[in-house]
């Protein structure tokens, strides 16, 4: 085998010779690794980030690799030069160490300090001090570059029908064109054909990885029986989807509202908050930094709303017509990946709409379910940002670290920017695994927009954290009106809109107390155009987070 080696500011390229066994011929590949191009073929790959000879490569590539067949060369039979070896030999111990140090088991990830990568970020430094008035200064030329970029003009391709289903073609047979008449919440009644003593959730992935569904399951099992329905020498089991979902965004208090919500006699969720089968699990992702898993079938997600939908249905033996005993009841869902995490688009999907995904996650759930409802919490992205620090933080957290973080991630953001439009910045999976704060869930306008392309706009209500905190009777009264739930006892409303709030700050996080001023202030103004097309958008200027 020969390995030689060319690279450009743009690409590395990689040729080797290979000698065939049963001809005796060699045949010379080229191999490009070209920018923003898709993983093709391989949907386990993963964004592959390189450095060659200490000079910084662009890091939003991801791998893509064509090969062209070469003349053949019979002279060249046996002969390996010592540097095809030596290079050869270091790509191995990279991929190597990176597996090591990565534990990835599924499947290798180069994934270097982002500092290694960046056209702005010298790769020896290892986070700024605003309060050095040349950091302070260069970090706001970055912002005040990114705020020239910033474009909210969407060209983007509503995806046809026949396309969303040669994606996943099981998911659309499974799910019915058609609802129950008579009742509220989108279900069908689906042929059972398994062995009734068989365990209907014994495959079930939610039920593999978790200890908590094994045991929501189990008690389902011992009801199943009962909740089929025998019609005409065959047995059916009812199958519902959610009325309305909860979609984003996270650390804006979608967890409070679930728990409200969950308190309401005519409102029903999936057995736990956060099934994320939209964005992650039919995709085989579990944890992204465990590679890509066996992807969950959509039986699976519909498992998650049996228990709900056995009290839509009722008691069968008084009700042997199959006409559900409770048809106001509605289901909801609450993974707040869903309005903003399409990160998974890079591993399956061609990239054949210049570094943006092809499809969204709304395409698919307005396919199924064209008259779904979403509600959406937002709270200041300024605040957002540093909460979700705060909670998802492992070690060493202090306000001093998340500056360095906020600055390390401007500059990534704005070397994607350099390159190409925002929307594939904001939608670039390599970009938003590299940044070490997750700035990009804070561009709410740029995922609403999207949202707002597939659906109409009463479909979506959209209400802020900070109205909810100061007056939660309100913000309730918006979501009950909006679900078109009936009226509630004085005492059950007490319930709901007096109770504690859920999932606040730990009393460690409290204890790092606030983001420090000058990191506030370089947040400000960053998102600050967001802000205002946000505003604007919702006409309601309370979304310019001007006085928070």
């Amino acid at each position: 085998m020969k390995l030689t080696s060319a690279v450009s500011p743009c690409f590395l390229k990689l040729s080797y010779q290979v000698v065939s066994p049963q001809s005796d011929t060699m045949t010379q590949m080229d191999y490009k690794y070209s920018l923003l191009g898709p993983t093709l073929d391989d949907y386990r790959k993963r964004p592959l980030l390189l450095q060659v000879d200490n000079t910084p490569m662009n890091p939003f590539a991801v791998l893509e690799v064509k090969s062209e067949k070469r003349s053949k060369d019979p002279g060249c039979f046996c002969r390996i030069r010592i540097y095809g070896i030596l290079f050869g030999l270091a790509v191995m111990f990279v991929i190597m160490a990176s597996y090591v140090l990565n534990g990835d088991k599924k499947g290798l990830l180069l994934t270097p300090s982002p500092y290694h990568f960046s056209t702005l970020v010298n790769p020896g430094l290892f986070g700024f001090n605003l309060s050095s008035e040349k950091d302070y200064a260069h970090i706001k030329l970055v912002v005040k570059s990114i705020k020239s970029k910033v474009e909210f003009g969407s060209s983007r391709h509503i995806p046809e029908l026949k396309a969303l289903i040669k994606t996943d073609p099981h998911m659309f047979s499974v799910i019915s064109h058609k609802f129950l008449p008579g009742i509220k919440n989108p279900c069908w009644y689906e042929e059972y054909t398994g062995n009734r003593t068989s365990d209907p959730y014994r495959t079930n992935m939610y039920g593999r990885y978790s200890r908590r569904f094994r045991t929501v399951f189990q008690h389902l099992r011992s009801s199943f029986q009962k909740h089929l329905l025998y019609h005409k020498k065959k047995l059916y089991r009812m199958r519902c989807l959610p009325y309305f979902y909860i979609i984003g965004q996270p650390k804006c208090g979608t967890t409070d509202l679930y728990d409200r919500l969950r308190r309401h006699p005519d409102v029903k969720f999936t057995t736990f908050k956060e099934p994320h089968w939209w964005t992650r699990k039919r995709f085989g992702i579990i944890r992204l930094s465990e590679g890509v898993h066996d992807p969950y079938p959509v039986e699976d997600y519909l498992d998650l709303f049996d228990q709900a939908a056995y009290q839509i249905q009722g008691n069968l033996t008084a009700n042997d017509g199959g006409h559900p005993s409770h048809p106001n009841i509605i289901i909801g869902e609450a993974s707040a990946s869903t309005m903003w995490d399409n990160n998974a688009w890079v591993y399956f999907y061609d990239n054949t709409s210049e570094g943006e995904p092809p499809f969204l996650i709304q395409d698919f759930i307005h396919a199924v379910q064209p008259d779904a409802r979403f509600i959406v919490m937002l709270r200041d992205p300024v605040e957002r940002l540093y909460s979700d620090y705060l909670y998802f933080g492992i070690a060493n957290k202090s306000a001093e670290d998340f500056q360095e973080k906020v600055s390390e991630s401007l500059q990534l953001f704005e070397g994607c920017l350099m390159e190409y439009t925002m929307r594939s910045c904001v939608y670039n999976t390599t970009v938003n695994n590299a940044m070490p704060v997750r700035l990009q869930v804070g561009f709410y306008i740029v995922y609403l927009m999207d949202w707002l392309k597939v659906f109409n706009r009463d479909q979506i209500l959209v209400l802020r954290l900070e109205d909810h905190a100061s007056n939660r009777k309100y913000t309730m009264h918006k979501v009950f009106d909006f679900l078109g739930l009936g009226p509630l006892t004085k005492e059950k409303e007490s319930e709901i809109t007096e109770s504690p709030a859920s999932n606040t700050r730990r009393p460690a996080d409290k204890n790092l107390g606030p983001m420090l001023a000058i990191t506030k202030e370089i947040l400000r103004d960053f998102y600050t155009p967001f802000n205002a097309k946000l505003a604007k958008v919702l006409q309601n200027d309370s979304f310019l987070w001007e006085n928070p």
